[in-house]
């Protein structure tokens, strides 16, 4: 009778704890995406419809025009990089971020502003379009009044 009990109690702890959740992004890796995307880049321009009157605050850091001619380094052998915000009048801005792109197509970024990626609860989770030597996009959603708005930052490789 005792064990019966104590297995009764096991099983409902275990079958009790079990995570419901579902994750945000895959995590298979693609590979080849990643190591497109290996180097130095520059982001050239940031769109949004209606941007001549709306601000966006991009990943909660500075206004999104902050984010024109800031510099990106990926290394895709260990998905790490860095960002700086360099554009004159915007806060200069710069920390090591990790990265990965998935099998669907999303890059799934980190901020680590000095902390360790595993201690960094948050981050980003962006479409990547039209990859090239050259160039590619990140596109990412925004709320702005109730709507869901694309933002799309546009690279190109800084040699």
């Amino acid at each position: 009778m005792k064990k019966s009990i104590i297995l009764l109690f096991l099983s409902f702890v275990i079958f009790g704890c079990k995570s419901k959740s579902v994750p945000v992004t895959g995590t298979k890796l693609d590979m080849k995406k990643e190591v497109a995307l290996k180097g130095n880049w520059v982001i050239t321009s940031v769109t949004y419809p209606s941007s001549e009157y709306i601000k966006v605050t991009s990943f909660n850091i500075e206004d999104s025009q902050c984010f024109v001619g800031s510099e990106w380094n990926f290394i895709s052998n260990n998905n790490k990089g860095e960002m700086k915000l360099t554009k004159n009048g915007c806060s200069g801005y710069s920390t090591p971020i990790t990265w990965y792109i998935n099998k669907e197509g999303k890059l799934v970024m980190k901020f680590l502003e000095g902390a360790k990626a595993k201690n960094v609860n948050q981050g980003y989770v962006l479409t990547v379009n039209n990859i090239t030597e050259t160039s590619f996009e990140l596109v990412d959603y925004v709320n702005v009044g109730g709507n869901s708005t694309k933002v799309v930052y546009q690279f190109v490789r800084n040699n």
